[in-house]
């Protein structure tokens, strides 16, 4: 073997190395390059839909739906017990508790009454964990992880904040934020169920 050759081939198993290495993004959504897979509680996820949030012309954040099997009906998501991750992209900063208040707010509009009973605690917690944040930036990702027997932990910037809220009724009640019948964007909720 010539040593151009032995070059040659070595340059090509190095390229290759660096490349297997890089994640692979599955779309991009408003600028933000959105990975296919992740891991959640030592589960490889799939992208199931991503999407922007945008009030009127303002961009608020990136939304991706990931997923153990890919699926275009939100009851069957919301039926899975599997880990799930909602991974949030931020476009623009904003005060932390307004941050909280939207999530709040739209549990609120996608739960009935039984529902909201079942975890009020838990759903304040949530609202505290934001509350304590202080400013979300620009450019800062949040993940909303379910790991089935110890429950949704929210992370920010790979830092996780916040106890594990246990439940899978709390859960079900923070995916119908964007899964249920009145998300916050008719064409978010579809992106995010990979709809097209």
């Amino acid at each position: 073997m010539s040593i151009g050759f032995r070059r040659k081939f070595l340059m090509s198993i190095g390229a290759l190395a660096v490349a297997c290495a890089m994640p692979v993004y599955a779309l991009d959504v408003g600028s933000v390059k959105v990975p296919e897979t992740v891991t959640v509680g030592g589960k490889a996820l799939v992208l199931n839909g991503a999407g922007q949030r945008q009030i009127f012309v303002i961009k608020v954040y990136v939304a991706a739906l990931y997923v153990e099997k890919k699926s275009t009906s939100a009851a069957e998501i919301l039926a899975a017990t599997g880990p799930k991750r909602v991974t949030l992209y931020v476009q623009r900063e904003i005060d932390s508790d307004e941050f909280g208040q939207l999530f709040i707010t739209s549990m609120n509009k996608n739960s009935t009454k039984e529902e909201k009973a079942k975890v009020v605690t838990q759903t304040t917690k949530f609202g505290e964990i934001f509350a304590d944040q202080g400013i979300v930036k620009k450019g800062d990702v949040t993940t909303l992880d379910w790991i089935p027997g110890k429950g949704t932990l929210v992370s920010v910037n790979g830092k996780p904040i916040g106890d594990y809220l246990p439940d899978l009724a709390f859960n079900q009640a923070v995916m119908r934020i964007w899964l249920g019948g009145n998300p916050p964007q008719a064409n978010l909720k579809s992106a995010m169920l990979g709809e097209k």
